[in-house]
Order: C-alpha cells, then structure tokens, then sequence
C-alpha cells in the first residue's frame, strides 16, 4: 500500500482546477480526509466529494447524504457507483459547473478501499483517453497520470492513497492490509458490533446467522466457511475475523449509517 506524500498532494494541488475526493457512501464521515479538504480550502480551490458505492445504499440515503454535504457542510457532492458504471455523467457536470471554466483539470484522491481505483479504470474504459504524465509537475512526471474525460475535462489519477484519520473501526480496517493486521479478532468483533448497531439482521443477510452477540457470530462464520483448525475441529476465529473485514469492505454485509441529524 502505497501512502500519499502531503509535500507531493499539495505539489500536484497547484496544478489542478478542483478536488474530487472520493469517499465510502456507506459512511462517507468516517472515509473522508479532513486534511486534504484542509488544504483544499487554504488553497481556494473547489472540493466535490464524490459518494462512491450507491449500489450499496438505498437510493434515499444517497439523497440524504448528498443533502448533507450539501446543504450542513456548504459541499458539492454526488453519488455514484463506480463498479456500475453510473453517475460518471452526474460528476462531469458538477465538475463543470463548480469550475465554471473550460478546458479544466481535476486531481482525484481517497482513502484505502473506497473505490478510487474502481472509478478511474471505469472512466478509463468508458470514457476517456489516457494522456502523458501531467506536464509541468515536479516530482509527479513519471507517477501521476491523466486522461481526457470528454468534454475537455482532465482528471488526474494521483500516486499513493490519502491515510486513513481517526481511530475508529473504518480507520483500523483501511490502514494495512488486512493479512497484516496486528490482531484482527478485536477489529472483526469491534466491526460486527458496529455492523449491528445500524442493521441488527446484517449476518442473516449475509451468512444465514440469527445471533447478535459479535463472539457467537465469528465463530458461526468460521464454522459456516469452514475454518477450521484440523483435527480438533475448532473454529479459526483469526481468519473468520479476516472474512468479515474483507466482506464487509467488499459489500457483502449490508450496512450504511444514515446522516447526522442538524
């Protein structure tokens, strides 16, 4: 996992137009860089946060969030799902009108696992044109690439991935790769009980599982996978636990957290 160099993001931040910053719709609060909007804003520049997996959400709460960034925090936003090829045509107009210049350029940053590079291949393959590497960006010239999206728009796709801030759950799970995690039991107990505080049928949804005690869960999904330790036949909790982290970042466990109410 290649982390973003702040030195090199604020370098290529002088070169663009507008910020998209990608974050998790299914909880865009706890996969957004506070940081990066920072700077962002310092700098003048407009920020559009792009709410990625709508596929995985009610098509309300994609409104309600889209309000809230909107309407509480003064935002752009839009949603879309990179992985179904929708809302590309949504952000190339919010692109534009938050711009309001042509050609424009845009950088696009995230968070580990929120589908950055999902919506870049999807809008290379769609849409757009790869180009040479930015034109006069020090320290960017052989790592930053950008491609044409129509219209006379360049978007940027920027080396490393932005670190994860804060110390809950969402953070721990996107900070390493999960194989690396120092004790993925606590994160995977800590996670189901977050799971179940927003959707209390979330793993008889998804595995066939009516219990709601995090423990009782992990090992039911152990068993149900069969992970099990050879001959004694006990349930292997440590790579059950990693089956849930990569579930739940895949969109198999449904879950989403709704706005904060004003």
């Amino acid at each position: 996992m290649l982390l973003a160099n702040w030195r090199l993001i604020k370098e290529l931040l002088g070169m663009v137009d507008a910020v998209l910053e990608i974050v998790d719709i299914r909880d865009p609060i706890s996969t957004r860089s506070k940081k990066l909007e920072r700077i962002a804003e310092s700098r003048g520049q407009p920020l559009i946060i792009v709410l990625n997996k709508a596929d995985l959400v009610p098509r309300s709460i994609s409104e309600s969030w889209k309000n809230y960034f909107e309407i509480n925090e003064g935002v752009p936003a839009v949603y879309i799902s990179a992985r179904h090829r929708l809302g590309t045509r949504v952000l190339r107009i919010k692109l534009k009108e938050v711009v309001n210049k042509l050609p424009l350029s845009a950088g696009v940053f995230g968070i580990p696992k929120v589908g950055k590079s999902t919506l870049i291949n999807t809008l290379k393959g769609k849409h757009a044109a790869t180009t040479s590497p930015y034109p006069g960006t020090p320290g960017y010239t052989t790592r930053a690439q950008v491609f044409k999206l129509g219209d006379n728009i360049f978007l940027v796709d920027t080396p490393g991935i932005l670190p994860p801030e804060g110390a809950g759950v969402e953070a721990k799970i996107r900070s390493s790769p999960i194989d690396k995690l120092s004790n993925p039991v606590a994160v995977a107990l800590e996670l189901i009980h977050r799971i179940l505080k927003e959707n209390e049928l979330a793993f008889k949804e998804a595995y066939g599982l009516t219990s709601k005690d995090p423990g009782e869960i992990l090992v039911e999904v152990a068993l149900k996978a069969g992970l099990i330790y050879g001959k004694d036949r006990e349930p292997n909790l440590i790579e059950a636990s990693k089956k849930v982290i990569r579930d739940y970042l895949n969109g198999i466990i449904p879950f989403y957290v709704k706005p904060p109410q004003p």
